[in-house]
């Protein structure tokens, strides 16, 4: 499984306030963002997977709305975030 506890403690720890806070917008930004390079590394290699297609689509939105909540209330926030995780925009 390419998503075990210690690997999500390990992103809560760095993008959240500590590996305990799973709600934090910075966390599951970052989370989001994990599984949306392991799912693109995945249809890549299996380009006829709709399924996975849609879930991809489906984070990506989700990861957007984040964004946009962010960058509503707390632009500083937004810029340390998509700085960090290499983000366009």
């Amino acid at each position: 499984m390419y998503l075990t506890k210690e690997k999500k403690a390990e992103i809560f720890a760095k993008h959240g306030e500590n590996a305990t806070n799973t709600g934090s917008t910075e966390g599951q930004i970052a989370l989001f963002t994990f599984r949306i390079n392991h799912l693109t590394e995945h249809l890549k290699n299996n380009r006829k997977d709709y399924n996975t297609e849609r879930s991809l689509v489906k984070l990506v939105g989700k990861r957007r709305n984040l964004l946009d909540y962010l960058i509503k209330n707390d632009i500083v926030r937004y810029r340390e975030i998509i700085k960090e995780l290499g983000l366009r925009k």
